[in-house]
């Protein structure tokens, strides 16, 4: 089978309820034939797969999963989203049972908790009897349906995961119950559970579903990513012609037009024209780059100015954008130690809480018969982990709702606990802590006349230069183009054009514009010649990111700037923004590693960036802020989106995850305290398994109520 044929499929996943459902998927594709290698990332539920078509199908393999508990679809927008749906209603239409049914249950049980002894009828207590099993057998076979699915898959697989207790504690309240309700005087005894099963059921499936949420709404806004390449471009053809096709359709040495405002379609090198592209998102670079003949252009970069003719060189996953969603893609592939950890932890408590049980029913064997079962159900209800699996999601889902009135969206829910770590935070320059578009720092002369104020507006309105579209927002002023003729974009150096009165005029680069030029001017605008006014634009911090800044240090944070652009001006952004240690002229590759080896050093990075070029060490960071305005693909790798752009709303979220995370330990404490308490009791059988139910939703609503402490008193940025 050396020279077999192979296949590398990428897939998303859904089922997955856990991060330990990672390990098992793997598991399981592994053990069939024809698969070389199957790499599941618990972050983004997608599945990296090498198979060989000869040995086996993806639809074998997908029934290998499917008998699981698992499906998966071709990593593509239409499937994926069917997916999400179908997963979305299934959970809601669960939730919806057990929720609905719970209530009905609890009506019928509460009479036998409070009616004295005697004062209930036997054929009265048995028809409430009735009704609770049949109110409970749609929400074991529907409800729970998915825990047990999961339970026996994780015992196939040879590992115990956190559905195992669950399933056999409902299996064995169920069939206590039912003995119970068939038989009062039978070895089951008179006690039923379905109110213990529906409100642990409902409970639990109530968390699953806000991970759930959390997970599809990281999974839209990768599918935002729409490629960021143009769909039709102009190509040359064979009789000389140009034709519009698919930028997919292009290959290596054919001639492409990129008119101004497009972007550009594949890495290619200029043939014909001279321009200014937009590279900032790629590189870093703030500044636009001019091109000429020779030329390199890389994909995803904007034509500001002129018609270039390009000759592709590479094409598809050989492009630079390819290049650094691969590296993006492997850095958010790594499994976190924390996961693994966790993992390894969860298997020997769970293991704990088997044997417990188990010892529990041996022992009451030889004590009292007749009490062993409903002491060991007792036991795996209050050892089940209703409280545990909510201490943590509510807090986030509360402190989440918190930072969406800051103007940060959480892309998923325990990125606030990784804020909570942080000791360094990392930021882009260019659109991150500076404005994204130039800023007007000196005009010349103060005040303009009518008709240079015309001219000025006539050229900029005309052009797609972020300076021209800088210059235009600041004359505040509408352009009357009717009496103009011959304004045309000169590649390379600006706008010209010809007014009613047939003077010429110059808007552009100083050299070209004016005899006269000024060296220090951004644009100069010249009538004939000569110069009639002149705007320098410079980078400006952004409103409040001085203040951040400071703020991050007060937190006993440290604060560093690493950027693509060139060194000179991230060293004066450096220091007008108050940081000491910034680096310039970084790739995406430089970046990632320098992140990396930050993190090998022990340090925990908060990245905040807004391009291309920062999605791979966002995906890195073990924590990443996307500016909103920022690249697709930037705020689809990225953990939470600043929505306002106002950075102090990061220090807010760091000083919100701290808060949040003592109140999580807070519920972990009173979750533990809990289980400390009523164990021992269910132990030795003063609490019956109503009781251990009824705890076990106290402490539940304990929690969420301690939970909801972190919505309150937030007030909204000023950015939103």
């Amino acid at each position: 089978m050396s020279g077999a044929r192979h296949a590398r499929s990428r897939l998303l996943l859904s089922g997955m309820h856990c991060a330990s459902c990672a390990g098992l998927i793997e598991s399981l594709l592994h053990a069939q034939a024809g698969v070389r290698l199957a790499q599941v990332s618990p972050a983004t539920q997608r599945l990296t797969l090498d198979w060989q078509p000869e040995a086996t199908s993806l639809d074998a393999l997908r029934a290998a999963l499917s008998g699981a508990g698992y499906d998966f679809a071709p990593d593509l927008a239409a499937p994926a989203r069917d997916l999400r749906r179908r997963e979305h209603r299934q959970a809601v239409w669960r939730l919806f049972v057990a929720g609905f049914l719970m209530m009905q249950v609890m009506m019928l049980a509460w009479p036998s908790y409070v009616a004295g002894p005697g004062e209930m009828p036997e054929d009265q207590a048995a028809l409430l009897r009735w009704g609770q099993w049949v109110l409970t057998l749609p929400v074991m076979l529907l409800s729970a349906g998915t825990f047990f699915q999961a339970a026996w898959s994780q015992l196939r697989g040879g590992r115990l995961g956190m559905d195992v207790p669950v399933s056999l504690g409902l299996l064995v309240a169920f069939v206590a119950g039912s003995g119970a309700t068939l038989d009062p005087a039978g070895p089951f005894g008179h006690e039923v559970f379905f109110d213990s099963i529906t409100m642990f059921v409902s409970f639990l499936l109530g968390a699953r579903y806000l991970e759930l949420r959390a997970r599809h709404r990281a999974a839209e806004a990768l599918e935002a990513v729409a490629g960021g390449l143009p769909d039709p471009v102009e190509r040359r053809g064979a009789d000389g012609g140009w034709e519009w096709v698919e930028a997919e359709c292009l290959a290596p040495d054919d001639l492409v037009r990129v008119v101004a405002g497009q972007r550009v379609p594949a890495d290619a090198r200029v043939e014909q024209g001279e321009s200014a592209t937009d590279e900032s998102l790629l590189t870093g670079e703030s500044r636009a780059v001019r091109k000429s003949v020779g030329d390199e252009v890389l994909a995803g970069s904007v034509n500001l100015s002129g018609v270039l003719l390009l000759r592709v060189r590479r094409v598809g996953e050989d492009t630079r954008l390819a290049g650094i969603r691969q590296l993006m893609t492997q850095a958010f592939q790594d499994r976190p130690e924390a996961l693994r950890a966790a993992d390894r932890v969860a298997g020997w408590f769970l293991a704990a809480v088997l044997v417990l049980a188990a010892g529990a029913a041996v022992a009451w064997q030889f004590i009292d018969p007749s009490r062993a079962l409903a002491v060991s159900v007792s036991v795996l209800i209050v050892t089940c982990p209703c409280a545990l699996s909510l201490a943590a999601p509510a807090a986030w889902v509360s402190a989440a709702g918190a930072l969406a009135r800051r103007g940060l969206l959480l892309s998923r829910l325990d990125a606030i606990e990784s804020m909570a770590d942080v000791d360094l935070i990392v930021t882009d320059k260019t659109g991150t802590l500076t404005e994204s578009v130039p800023r007007l720092l000196r005009q010349w002369p103060a005040a303009l006349d009518a008709e240079t104020l015309e001219a000025a507006t006539v050229l900029s309105s005309s052009s797609r230069h972020p300076m021209s579209r800088a210059l235009l927002e600041t004359l505040s002023r509408d352009a009357d183009k009717a009496s103009w003729r011959a304004i045309q974009e000169i590649g390379g150096h600006g706008m010209q054009g010809i007014d009613a009165q047939g003077h010429s005029w110059r808007l552009g680069a100083a050299a070209w514009a004016a005899a006269d030029h000024l060296p220090d001017a951004s644009l100069v605008l010249a009538r004939d010649g000569v110069a009639q006014a002149s705007w320098h634009f410079g980078e400006a911090l952004r409103d409040g990111a001085r203040e951040a800044v400071a703020a991050w240090r007060a937190q006993g944070l440290d604060v560093e700037l690493l950027s693509g652009d060139a060194s000179p001006r991230v060293g004066a952004i450096a220091r007008v923004a108050g940081i000491d240690r910034w680096r310039g002229g970084a790739t995406p590759e430089d970046k990632l590693s320098h992140v990396a080896t930050l993190q090998t050093l022990g340090r925990r990075v908060l990245m905040i960036g807004d391009g291309i070029n920062d999605a791979p060490v966002l995906a890195r960071a073990q924590v990443s802020i996307a500016m909103g305005q920022g690249a697709d693909l930037a705020k689809a790798r990225a953990d939470a989106l600043l929505v306002g752009g106002r950075l102090e709303a990061v220090a807010a979220a760091l000083a919100l995850a701290r808060r949040t995370r003592r109140v999580v330990r807070q519920n972990l404490a009173w979750a533990a305290l809990y289980n400390a308490v009523c164990v021992p009791l269910a132990l030795i059988g003063w609490l019956p398994p109503w009781a251990a139910g009824l705890g076990m939703a106290l402490s539940s609503v304990a929690v969420v109520g301690n939970a909801a402490r972190l919505g309150r008193d937030v007030a909204p940025s000023r950015g939103v």
